[in-house]
């Protein structure tokens, strides 16, 4: 288990709980008031919309991907190229633990497909397939 910088205000995954290269990850995010988006998702009734979470099994795998291309692969960009099957169950509350589950589907080159599942508690919330395609920073 390991605890990731907060260096970067979207970063929405707080500690790696596992992960098998090229295989899988479970990652969780403590998900609190105090984030941004709660301010007007809803006034009353604060949930935490669809697409961050979604966002966030997104970047739980993309640390899988990252760290399993290895040292050589660091500073790799991964970026979205498609969401499919997305399926909202629960609303997430501030308070909660979200745990993220990504499962690998398949890589081909710098594209990969991830099966992602987050859960409050024992309760399915969202679940997702998205591809997303690993590659370097823009040059400067």
């Amino acid at each position: 288990m390991r605890s990731l910088p907060h260096r970067y205000p979207m970063l929405l995954v707080d500690r790696v709980e596992e992960m098998v290269l090229d295989e899988r990850i479970i990652a969780t995010k403590a998900v609190t008031m105090n984030e941004l988006f709660f301010q007007g998702h809803f006034p009353g009734r604060p949930i935490m919309p669809g697409v961050m979470i979604i966002e966030a099994l997104a970047q739980a795998a993309g640390v899988l991907a990252v760290t399993s291309l290895g040292e050589a692969q660091k500073g790799k960009l991964v970026y979205f190229m498609s969401i499919e099957n997305a399926k909202f169950r629960v609303p997430v509350e501030p308070g909660v633990l979200l745990r993220l589950e990504c499962n690998l589907i398949q890589k081909r080159g710098p594209v990969w497909k991830f099966a992602g599942r987050a859960f409050v508690g024992d309760k399915l919330a969202t679940q997702a397939d998205f591809t997303a395609m690993i590659t370097d920073p823009p040059q400067e």
